[in-house]
Order: C-alpha cells, then sequence, then structure tokens
C-alpha cells in the first residue's frame, strides 16, 4: 500500500433543486495516509457528510477523482463499486441505523448475508467484534434496550464485520452525551491504533485529540485552519447578537 492511499483532487458535487443547483463541493483536494485518523471539520451545510459519502460509494461525484489505493471511484462500475462498499469501507453514522427487529448480535451479522458466510460463521465473527468493542453481554439485545453508546458501539462493530481497511464516521458523537462520545472517540482511536484508516466528519472539536491530520470544510471547499477560526467566531458573534 502506498504512502497516501486515498487522493483526492479537484472534487466537485452538485444537487439539482427544482431550477437551481447546489454546489455541495467547489473543488476539494486532500490526500489521506495510510493508517491515518482524519478529521473533518466544519459547520453544517459545508459538504463534510457530502464529501464522506464520495469516499464510501454511497455517490458519484460530479466533477474531480477519488482514487483509492490507484483505483479511481469514479471509473468503476456499479457492480464494482458495490463490491468496493461491501468489503473495503466501513460506514459508521450518527443515527446508528440498527435495524430495531433484530438483537445486536443479528444487526452486526447482518452485512455478511450478502457475502454468502453462512450463519454459524456470521455469528461467531459478529460475537468477536461485540466482544471487542465491550458488549459481549448485550447480544441479544435489541437497540431499544441499548444505550445510546451501546448502540454507537454496536453500529461501530457492524462497519467492523468485513475487516474493512477505512472506516468513515459521519457525526458519531452528534446523538450522545458527553462521556459516552467520549468513549465512542476513543474505540475509533483504537481502531487506527490497530492499522486502519479512520476518518471522522464532526463538530465535536474533541476529536481533534485523537487525530494524526485535520483538514477544514467551509462552503464545499477545504480552507486552513486560521480562516476556518475566523469563520466559526462570526457565526458565533452573529448568534450572540440576535
Amino acid at each position: 500500500m502506498n504512502s497516501h492511499p486515498v487522493r483526492i483532487a479537484g472534487l466537485q458535487k452538485t444537487y439539482p433543486m427544482g431550477h437551481l443547483k447546489v454546489h455541495a463541493l467547489k473543488g476539494v483536494d486532500l490526500d489521506i495516509p495510510s493508517n491515518s485518523f482524519v478529521a473533518i471539520l466544519g459547520p453544517s451545510g459545508s459538504g463534510k457528510s457530502t464529501l464522506l459519502h464520495l469516499l464510501g460509494g454511497l455517490d458519484r461525484p460530479t466533477a474531480g477523482s477519488i482514487q483509492i489505493n490507484g483505483k479511481k471511484l469514479e471509473e468503476i462500475d456499479e457492480n464494482a463499486l458495490a463490491f468496493y462498499r461491501r468489503t473495503s469501507v466501513g460506514f459508521v453514522f450518527q443515527s446508528f441505523n440498527l435495524i430495531p427487529s433484530m438483537t445486536t448480535l443479528e444487526n452486526v451479522a447482518f452485512p455478511l448475508r450478502f457475502c454468502s458466510v453462512p450463519r454459524r460463521e456470521r455469528e461467531r465473527r459478529a460475537m468477536e467484534v461485540l466482544e471487542q468493542v465491550g458488549l459481549g453481554d448485550r447480544i441479544h439485545h435489541r437497540p431499544t434496550e441499548l444505550s445510546g453508546g451501546q448502540q454507537q458501539r454496536a453500529a461501530i462493530s457492524r462497519a467492523l464485520i468485513n475487516q474493512p481497511e477505512l472506516i468513515l464516521a459521519d457525526e458519531p458523537t452528534g446523538n450522545l452525551d458527553t462521556q459516552s462520545g467520549l468513549q465512542i472517540l476513543q474505540l475509533l482511536n483504537d481502531l487506527h491504533q490497530q492499522g486502519r484508516t479512520v476518518l471522522v466528519v464532526s463538530h465535536d472539536p474533541r476529536v481533534t485529540g485523537f487525530a494524526t491530520h485535520i483538514t477544514y470544510l467551509l462552503d464545499g471547499r477545504n480552507i486552513e485552519q486560521e480562516e476556518y477560526n475566523t469563520a466559526v467566531l462570526q457565526t458565533q458573534t452573529e448568534k450572540s447578537s440576535q
């Protein structure tokens, strides 16, 4: 694997909104080193989630390039893109996205159904990752029987089940209390220490304490920290004066 497994160049994404066009990304350039923990900070509407969705192959860019280990995502077909999502990427969402009718074990094992893995092996692997995140005693609980922090740990377990190299976390602490959020950031850091590349988009400034690299987004483009701090301060000033 080369030193920059993820290379993003001139990335643009435009969404049609009736007669208007919304430019979510306006030419983002970013190199993500192997085995790094990257924090992507920016206010709502800055393009953070759009960038993550494009990196994860959930959407395609309007222009620009995403190169992962030498392969350009924008050039591969839908079948290859689905294979990439299934084998190379683990997603962690703010809202957990667990299936309410399934137990924790069933939720975590669920992605393996699409890889033709036998049920007993699915359950063994799910149990293994649940033990890893400290949920070995919650395998028969349904999501409503878990705390927010436990649900997010279950969601991280599901993201790990296919042993992906790349973990993409979209506001993973957004629905959690302060202590649970810190535990989730520590868990993501542990995964980074084990050799995975972790990208976290967040409003949570604590994520910078774990990051090896920090990128700031504003209005669909990456900017320097000084410009970002000025924009945040201006927003806070405007809110306090209202």
